[in-house]
């Protein structure tokens, strides 16, 4: 019996389930970014002593890259993005904060959800979209 194209399908498979998981729960953080601003960003980023002005490329991050992972158009781009988003979110936020290494009560990582979707967004980065997208770039 041929895997090859059983195997092939199960790796697109698992893309595509990642691409989408991903990128419905990032983009879920953006749509809350739409109707409630972006003015806590803003001060962050002043804080940091960075323009303001980049508080809306959270809309890229969090909006135009999980839609580009969702459909898998530019799908490696679109999960580049999102990883760019949570460094940011990451370096502006967490670390200044002192979390970075803090665990929380039942002992995971304090950041898991952030890790977990700084590192996905790479594996795809990596990985591709799989043949179940837009183009597979």
């Amino acid at each position: 019996m041929n895997m090859t194209g059983v195997n092939s399908t199960m790796t697109d498979t698992g893309k595509l389930i990642l691409r989408v998981t991903l990128g419905l729960l990032v983009l879920l953080h953006g749509i809350h970014k739409l109707f409630a601003g972006v003015a806590g960003i803003e001060s962050g980023l002043q804080a940091a002593g960075l323009p303001s002005i980049l508080a809306y490329g959270v809309f890229i991050g969090e909006v135009v890259g999980p839609i580009m992972l969702i459909i898998g158009w530019y799908a490696r781009v679109g999960a580049i993005l999102i990883a760019i988003n949570m460094l940011f979110a990451l370096f502006l936020v967490h670390i200044p904060a002192g979390e970075l290494f803090q665990l929380t009560p039942q002992g995971g990582w304090l950041l898991e959800l952030q890790g977990m979707y700084l590192f996905t967004a790479i594996a795809l980065a990596l990985l591709g979209p799989g043949r179940f997208s837009v183009n597979t770039r």
